[in-house]
């Protein structure tokens, strides 16, 4: 039985991608046999950890949350401390210390894109592994990690079994019966605004004038609707945008399901698990070719890549006139990639190997992950 403490952003009752990232790899863990305490900064809504998995009380204030993982790490004495944002990886390296731990860094976007401080990277260069999300973000972490670039591995993100094509229709809940639907899911905040949403609202315009009767429904919350609202009403298409806010779970595979076109002309994605969650649910997806996005969408095997000078209006028309692979074979082709069962093997075999410390032999079975 291996013990791991985790120390997180978001865990079990989190909200977003990161959140969902760590409830899926703890679980995956926990389905081996560990024994894992998971010490979150934020957990605002009710959720059961799985077995093999306690958590802790959310500490979002950074003396409180310190002392607090300084202390289960004297009274767990893990052999793995998982640190699950790269921002609290001296924190980190400080604790596994404390309990003479193999020592585990997660990285996902735009945190690890750019050289961080002295004391991250310190930390980086004494990490026994460090996951990342996508190949691109991997890229950039060793870019500026001073460690072996065989100690940077990818680990995708995965999905759950609710999302997957409908098996019959459940009607539009939008009241958008016979229109085409463009769908963002992600978080409306002023510091991410590189999601893109104002790059379709731009292109509605061009959509409409072109003979599409579309609209676009943007789920999710935060500081940056009213911004979007008044971009909207600028060009003039303030009707044909549905702003949702967020969405529980069933209601968001719902909506994936009526989406004609899953678009997210993001900048910024460390992966991009929407794009795969609307896939899975058989919906197309589109998203520019940079960063992260393109691992989410197979290298335009999956999804539509499009460049980021390319005429957005344009590559979202010529999807809805023809969307070539959507429905049950794009799912099928989604969770051959990026299903729970692959994330779950891959995971399992990562640290369980870094526990042995045969960390090069582990690495080889999952290279096609990664590129290498």
């Amino acid at each position: 039985m291996t013990r791991m403490l985790a120390m997180v952003t978001d865990g079990f009752g989190g909200r977003g991608g990161i959140a969902r990232y760590n409830c899926d790899f703890l679980s995956a863990l926990a389905g081996a046999g560990w024994q894992i305490t998971v010490v979150p900064r934020y957990a605002p809504d009710p959720e059961t950890p799985p077995c093999g998995v306690t958590q802790t009380p959310s500490h979002a204030g950074r003396p409180g949350y310190a002392v607090r993982v300084c202390f289960e790490a004297l009274r767990a004495r893990p052999q793995v401390v998982f640190c699950g944002h790269l921002f609290m990886a001296p924190l980190g390296l400080l604790v596994a210390r404390l309990a003479r731990a193999r020592f585990v860094i997660q990285t996902h976007g735009i945190e690890a894109w750019q050289s961080p401080g002295a004391l991250v990277r310190a930390a980086c260069a004494d990490a026994h592994l460090i996951l990342s999300v996508s190949r691109y973000t991997r890229a950039q972490v060793l870019s500026w990690a001073e460690l072996p670039p065989e100690r940077v591995r990818v680990l995708p993100d995965t999905f759950g079994a609710s999302f997957a094509p409908a098996t019959a229709s459940n009607g539009d809940n939008l009241g958008l019966d016979g229109k085409k639907v463009l769908l963002t899911v992600g978080r409306l905040d002023r510091h991410e605004a590189y999601k893109g949403h104002d790059r379709v609202i731009a292109a509605l315009p061009d959509l409409v004038a072109g003979g599409h009767d579309v609209y676009y429904v943007v789920a999710g919350e935060g500081d940056d609707r009213l911004r979007l609202e008044a971009l909207a009403r600028h060009h003039a298409v303030m009707e044909r945008v549905r702003f949702v806010g967020a969405v529980p779970k069933d209601r968001l595979v719902e909506l994936y399901r009526r989406a004609d076109l899953f678009v997210m002309p993001s900048t910024g994605e460390g992966f991009g698990i929407a794009f795969v969650e609307a896939m899975a649910c058989g919906t197309p997806a589109l998203g520019l070719g940079v960063g992260g996005a393109k691992d989410a969408l197979g290298d335009g095997e999956l999804g539509t890549l499009v460049a980021p000078n390319e005429n957005l209006a344009a590559r979202i028309a010529a999807q809805l006139n023809a969307p070539g692979l959507r429905g049950a074979p794009l799912s099928a082709a989604v969770k051959s990639r990026f299903g729970p069962g692959q994330f779950t093997q891959h995971a399992r075999l990562l640290l369980e190997r870094l526990v042995e410390d045969d960390v090069n032999g582990a690495v080889t079975e999952i290279e096609r992950h990664d590129g290498r």
